[in-house]
């Protein structure tokens, strides 16, 4: 076999594994949260999430951080507004911008969220020992990488 059809190959079955790992995590997911009587999508726990992780949230920061535009960020956050997940404010010093900080039914929907992740992340401890395992570890952080450019 060729040195280019093993690349594409290669590329093919990397791709496949991606698409898989993605839609199986968010469909464990949503079911789990839907399980523990979480009404949100997840779009929305994921809106929720990079708010905390926003170091200023505002529309445009929280927009940056997850990869979308503000239009798309603006639907999700009146949405969590009017179900009550969200606050929104002025900034006193700068009226233009709006902060947007999450209420106590977010905190939450965010406390079943990180327990999925968690038991996700000690089920994948368990299962491979990840822990003996330092290539994986590092292509993951190469993989994590090169998505966040």
């Amino acid at each position: 076999m060729k040195d280019t059809d093993r690349l594409r190959e290669a590329r093919a079955v990397v791709n496949e594994l991606l698409v898989d790992i993605f839609n199986r995590i968010l469909a464990i997911e949503g079911e789990s949260l839907k399980e523990k009587g979480v009404k949100l999508s997840m779009s929305e726990i994921h809106v929720l999430e990079a708010i905390t992780k926003t170091d200023e949230p505002t529309m445009t920061n929280i927009a940056n951080k997850l990869g979308i535009t503000v239009g798309s960020l603006t639907v999700s956050v009146n949405t969590l507004f009017q179900k009550g997940f969200v606050s929104r404010e002025r900034d006193p010093e700068d009226r233009r911008k709006v902060i947007i900080g999450i209420l106590p039914k977010a905190e939450e929907v965010l406390e079943k969220h990180n327990d999925f992740h968690n038991e996700m992340i000690n089920s994948i401890f368990n299962d491979l020992k990840l822990e003996e395992d330092e290539l994986l570890i590092s292509s993951l952080r190469k993989l994590s990488s090169y998505f966040k450019q």
